[in-house]
C-alpha cells in the first residue's frame, strides 16, 4: 500500500477530512490531496513528521510496507471504527474487550 493510501485510511479512522488534517498538521490541503492520490509519491520527511504527529502514529507507520498493512480495511470496518469512536469508547476499552472476547473464545475451545 502506497503512502497516500495509508494516510488517506488513517485519517478515515480518525474521522478527519483533508481539511481538518491539513489545519492540524499545518502543511496544504492541496498537498495532502495530491499524496492521498498518488500524484506526490515523495513527500518531505517534515510533512510525514506533521502529519504523523496528528494522526498518531510514527513515521514509520506511514511509510513501511508490510503484510498487515497491505490489508486494506473496508468501509464497513472503517464504518464501526468511526461509530465506537463517536459512541465514547476509548481504545482501552475497545482493547479490553477484545481481550475478553479472545479469552472467551480460548475458555470455549478449552472445553
Amino acid at each position: 500500500m502506497s503512502i497516500g493510501k495509508r494516510i488517506r485510511e488513517l485519517r478515515m479512522i480518525k474521522g478527519l477530512s483533508v481539511t481538518e488534517l491539513a489545519n492540524r498538521a499545518g502543511v496544504a490541503k492541496s498537498y495532502i490531496s495530491s499524496v492521498e492520490r498518488q500524484l506526490q509519491l515523495n513527500p518531505s520527511i517534515q510533512f510525514l513528521n506533521k502529519i504523523a504527529a496528528v494522526l498518531d502514529v510514527s513515521v514509520e507507520k506511514l511509510i513501511l510496507e508490510d503484510e498487515a498493512q497491505d490489508e486494506e480495511l473496508d468501509i464497513e470496518w472503517l464504518e464501526l471504527a468511526k461509530e465506537a469512536m463517536d459512541s465514547g469508547i476509548s481504545k482501552e476499552q475497545f482493547k479490553q474487550y477484545l481481550e475478553f472476547q479472545k479469552w472467551q473464545k480460548s475458555t470455549q475451545d478449552n472445553n
